[in-house]
């Protein structure tokens, strides 16, 4: 594990593919990751050899074919040869006007911007130049730069979107007033929230003058890191820290001595690498790539910041630099339009690398394959995929990132993830990412700390730039360059990748100088506007979602806050912060916390009052529970309420006990309740729809600590780091019925959209009767999470006069349930207030059970829930082949 120097990393990882001599091969018997790191070499190009790093003085030597390490996907052309030179596949940018100048002149590194009390750190733009006449020129308007892994097929089957937002002018800021009519309580914060938003506007007019606006400057990728021209290839790397610069690898044999770098001014380093003589480019795609440099920590290796792909080769402990250009031929071409955004949000949070019901790291293709149907299936509209960004330490679930542009390889190439989104764009769904923007990873071999040998680069220094609790590196948000590098990666994923916007992670650490670490939210608005605010984060947190919904109208952006800030999901031209969603994370703990008590100790009050605690206008993304309550460590709910039961009692061929009968019922209705009350979307983990058993436990080794301590690890197993999805499947295990009953509830909202309805009421929580009723849109939920009593003619109160019917019961035995609600009834109302309802009808209401009513009007349609058909036309739930 490498998040320190000192830390411990795993060797080689199993993983659902291999390489052989047809490249990948899923589910193998050797489950190590192998990438490509080069291709046969054609006359007058520069040999290239696998293998070890090479230091200076060191003798070249070629790669026998057992050394090889190929790209996924290309083969062995002649197994038998004992050694084989490496082919450099020529690839020229049919760009013709590409040279090493960036634009916008007017720009200075090191510009300061005096924001009253706030200095803004501008970095370096214009005064990026190559010294060779070849060099990269930075695009206009009008001529696209080829940035490394960008393909050039890919901007012509997604043209339409790419050349649409290059060059938007981002609309300027509003004047920030109307958060004090939204909330007349923030007016007591005026000065606070007028100078924030002073800062971001003064933030903005900074960019548009002297980096041509907020859409340029989000092209970082173009000027920094390597890019591809016509006659070469440009690598920059803002170190300003370090004394001298080289880049190295295996296209120079790692020789020290021979592509030495420039530095300008503004501590930005440069070289410009001339097309061999055949055309074809200096670094051959797959090449292992670092820069050395010199520093005042000493000689350091580094994978360059915005490298676009990183690897760790079998056997050895740090990640390489990859440089990633491959044929056109090899390039996904994506082939479908982004699905339009759904008013009700409901995600699929996943993970690809424990995807896989077998103890393996799952990969981009079988997740694409095997995975993205079931949750179309599933009746979800949008997949939440963490870990994407490159991180060294696979047990950080991918929180601790090393390589902010680079997808990690565990999974595959860069290019079978952009199929698994393009296929799930195909399916309808969005693909969101859980993006990290918060924190960096602490490693100083592998990732952005210490990168030129200080602490000060990209982080704050000394203990502001240090996350005790995480163990991992704070950003300095009010430096010009860290806004520069953290608004290209959001741009990047979304132009680039494709996706469809992002779940940021560890917002309130960014927020607050205290990081929330230690501190109990009360709902004080002293709490969040005073010394303790971190000013420069809250305004990057406006920036990206200015930058995000600016030129991705369409792109959905989730913060993850637990503070509860206010204006947090406010327009910014209101004044807010910006972010469409706002993680409801207290629902989840009240779970936890209430599941903890006898069922005699629930209040219903506490629950009811849990859900629908947030600010108004503001809306809220909904869960029971996430990835977080699966981490070993934690219980997930089905785990707390079955426990040990779950290991023998799961089987309908054998009898259930009282607490599997409970777990089930409970379980059904815990995630109905938080869907119906809990926001304006809602959240799944994988297999948490079924139950899943047991908990997450990442590959691990024993942990010693300073003091001596042992920290035991479990000898890298992957047992517990997959997902079972064959429990959840088995038609004769009681997992299925909880997967058919999430199902049938996403299909429901996915029909009503009760979810969004403007029109909610609670109209009962009864503690003695243990009952709850409301009402979304057309449907009235009742609850009964009495343990025995069950409830005959109970008035249940309701605002439309008519016929209902039953929609959905938690009690079928489709469910898992035992069947107590009959489906051919008709519930007609009687006028006459009740529960404060001008009407109200009579309903059966058995013990831990969930039933929603929906108004008839014109006999509406079956909810199609694929396998599943619930019937509301003919009154009765029915299971129809489709």
């Amino acid at each position: 594990m490498v998040y320190t120097l000192s830390g411990v990393r795993l060797p080689g990882v199993p993983s659902a593919y291999n390489l052989g001599s047809n490249g990948w091969n899923s589910r193998t018997a050797d489950r190590t990751p192998r990438v490509s790191l080069i291709v046969k070499n054609k006359s007058n190009s520069r040999k290239i050899f696998a293998g070890k790093s090479y230091e200076s003085g060191s003798q070249s030597s070629m790669a026998t074919t057992s050394e090889k390490v190929l790209v996924p996907g290309t083969e062995n052309d002649d197994p038998s040869s004992p050694t084989e030179e490496l082919e450099v596949h020529e690839t020229v940018s049919d760009n013709p006007k590409i040279s090493g100048e960036i634009e916008n002149s007017e720009t200075k590194h090191g510009l300061k911007v005096d924001n009253q009390e706030n200095i803004i750190n501008l970095g370096s733009s214009e005064v990026i130049t190559g010294e060779d006449p070849a060099s990269a020129q930075l695009p206009d308007a009008h001529v696209e730069a080829k940035a490394e892994g960008t393909s050039d097929s890919t901007y012509e089957t997604t043209s339409s979107e790419s050349t649409r937002i290059r060059g938007k002018i981002i609309p300027p800021p509003g004047n920030g007033q109307r958060i004090y009519e939204i909330d007349p309580m923030l007016s007591s914060h005026r000065q606070h929230l007028d100078y924030r938003y002073d800062q971001y506007r003064k933030l903005r007019a900074a960019i548009d003058k002297n980096e041509g606006g907020l859409e340029a400057f989000s092209r970082g990728y173009e000027k920094f890191g390597f890019i591809r021209s016509e006659t070469g290839i440009t690598y920059r790397e803002w170190a300003p820290g370090a004394k001298s610069a080289v880049l190295i690898g295996d296209f120079n044999n790692w020789n020290p001595n021979a592509d030495v770098m420039t530095c300008n001014e503004f501590g930005v380093w440069e070289i410009f690498l001339p097309n061999n003589a055949d055309g074809s480019p200096a670094i051959p795609h797959g090449s292992r790539v670092k820069i050395r440099m010199d520093t005042p920590s000493g000689i350091k290796d580094s994978i360059p910041a915005w490298i676009k792909f990183s690897v760790q080769a079998p056997g050895e402990i740090p990640f390489n630099g990859i440089y990633y250009d491959p044929p056109e031929e090899e390039k996904h071409v994506f082939e479908h339009p982004r699905p339009m955004k759904p008013k009700s949000l409901r995600i699929y949070e996943s993970h690809v690398g424990m995807s896989s019901k077998d103890p393996v790291i799952n990969t981009y293709v079988n997740f694409r394959d095997e995975v993205l149907p079931r949750i179309k299936k599933l009746g979800y509209n949008a997949v939440q995929i963490m870990a994407i960004q490159e991180h060294s330490y696979y047990a950080s679930f991918g929180y601790h990132v090393t390589n902010f542009f680079a997808p990690s390889s565990r999974f595959g190439t860069p290019d079978e993830l952009k199929s698994l989104i393009d296929r799930a764009h195909e399916l309808g769904l969005l693909v969101l990412m859980d993006i990290v923007h918060s924190h960096a990873s602490n490693n100083t071999l592998d990732g952005l700390n210490m990168i030129d040998g200080t602490d000060t680069c990209y982080f704050h220094s000394g203990s502001r730039g240090y996350h005790w609790i995480w163990d991992s590196r704070l950003f300095n948000y009010g430096q010009w360059e860290v806004l520069r590098f953290l608004l290209s990666n959001a741009r990047w994923w979304l132009d680039e990748y494709k996706f469809d916007g992002f779940r940021f992670d560890g917002v309130t650490s960014m927020m607050y100088t205290h990081h929330g670490l230690e501190v109990a939210f009360t709902g004080n608005y002293n709490e969040y506007f005073g010394f303790a605010t971190d000013v420069d984060a809250v305004v990057y947190l406006m920036l990206v979602n200015d930058m995000i919904h600016g030129l991705f109208p369409e792109a959905l952006t989730i913060g993850e806050d637990v503070s509860g800030m206010p204006a947090f999901c406010i327009p910014l031209e209101d004044g807010g912060i910006g972010f469409d969603y706002r993680l409801h994370m207290a629902i989840a703990d009240k779970w936890i916390e209430t599941l903890k008590k006898r069922d005699e100790d629930w209040k219903m009050g506490d629950i009811i009052h849990t859900l629908t605690n947030r600010r108004w206008n503001e809306k809220c993304v909904s869960y029971a529970e996430s990835h977080d309550q699966a981490l070993v460590g934690d219980k997930t709910i089905a785990f707390w309420l079955m426990d040990k039961d779950m290991y023998d009692f799961m089987a309908l061929d054998r009898p259930s006990t009282p607490v599997i009968d409970r777990g089930i019922a409970l379980h059904k209705m815990i995630r109905l309740i938080t869907m119906g009350l809990g926001g304006e979307g809602y959240l799944n983990f994988m297999g948490n729809e079924f139950g899943h058993p047991e908990w997450i436990d990442f590959p691990r080794a024993d942990q010693h600590l300073p003091d001596g301590t042992v920290i035991p690890g479990n000898g890298f197993s992957y047992d517990k780091c997959r997902r079972r999805f064959d429990l959840g499947d088995a038609d004769y295990l009681r997992y299925n019925g909880l997967q058919e009953f999430d199902r049938a509830m996403q299909h429901l909202e996915e029909r009503y959209g009760f979810m969004t309805s403007e029109h909610q009421y609670i109209s009962k929580k009864d503690e003695g009767d243990r009952i709850i009723v409301f009402e979304r849109g057309d449907l009235v939920f009742v609850f009964n999470f009495h343990w025995s009593n069950s409830y005959s003619d109970y008035r249940v109160g309701c605002l439309k006069p008519g016929k209902y019917k039953v929609v959905l019961d938690s009690d079928h035995s489709l469910f898992g349930g035992f069947n107590r609600i009959s489906h051919k009834a008709e519930y007609f109302t009687l006028e006459g207030w009740h529960d404060d309802r001008p009407r109200s009808f009579l309903v059966y209401a058995p013990s831990r059970t969930a039933v929603v009513y929906a108004l008839v009007t014109d006999e509406p349609e079956p909810v199609d829930v694929a396998d599943t058909e619930i019937s509301v036309a003919d009154t009765e739930i029915s299971i129809a082949e489709v």
